[in-house]
């Protein structure tokens, strides 16, 4: 039960904080005030709830009505946890259906055209690499299966969860320390990512290059046909 408060105190605090509440306060707080100065009498009790609401609805609809819940996006991220058991492909193909969940709804529209075009190419590409690993015979090393694991199922899920933690607006028209927007900033490292996995794929696919080499030569040794070709 304990571990729901964090939750409960951040919903309060966010409709505390909210616009339509300060509005509903300042007019409840009025009649109140009139009462104080001896220009309203007991009817001020009654009449700062309605005052309140009034401010309320009125402040809603011109600034937007609190959200005490998860936004859209917080509640399908929230699906995105990385399980770093069992087998790493498994564990690939998972984060990529949740990733592709995501984004292809992009709820409150948070994600740009150019930044659903580069997550989900990033997805076709790992899953790519996937489909090229199963059937492989090539392995990768533990420090390059390390990144495979990580590139889906942490890497890329904290670089969206971090980005939509911040305000929309301020994510594309404000200039961080490197010079750059959020937005721009998010984009150069899907494209580090997507480097990444060319490289993967690369290492798996010269590996595959030579086994076949090896395989030709094998044959070219053992029937002696097309000799001077293949070598």
């Amino acid at each position: 039960m304990s571990s729901r408060w964090p939750d409960w105190t951040s919903r309060a605090l966010r409709g505390l904080s909210s616009v339509p509440n300060g509005c509903g306060l300042v007019l409840a707080a009025l009649p109140l005030l009139l009462k104080g100065a001896g220009m309203l009498g007991p009817e001020a009790y009654l009449i700062a709830p309605g005052g309140y609401l009034a401010g309320f609805i009125a402040g809603g609809l011109l600034f937007g009505f609190p959200v005490l819940g998860k936004k859209p996006w917080e509640a399908e991220l929230s699906e995105l946890g990385f399980d770093d058991n069992g087998d790493a492909r498994q564990v690939i193909d998972t984060a990529l259906r949740g990733i592709r969940s995501l984004v292809m709804h992009n709820p409150d529209q948070r994600l740009s055209n150019i930044l659903q075009q580069r997550v989900l190419g990033l997805c076709d590409q790992l899953e790519g690499l996937l489909i090229q690993w199963e059937g492989s015979k090539g392995t990768l090393s533990l420090e390059e299966e390390f990144h495979a694991r990580h590139l889906a199922g942490a890497y890329l899920p904290q670089a969206l969860k971090t980005y939509l933690s911040i305000p929309k607006n301020f994510a594309s028209e404000r200039l961080l320390e490197n010079g750059r927007t959020a937005h721009d900033t998010l984009v150069l490292a899907l494209d580090d990512l997507s480097a990444k996995v060319g490289q993967l794929a690369d290492d798996l696919a010269g590996q595959d290059a030579q086994a076949f080499l090896t395989h030709s030569r094998f044959l070219d040794e053992k029937f002696g046909t097309r000799k001077q070709a293949l070598r």
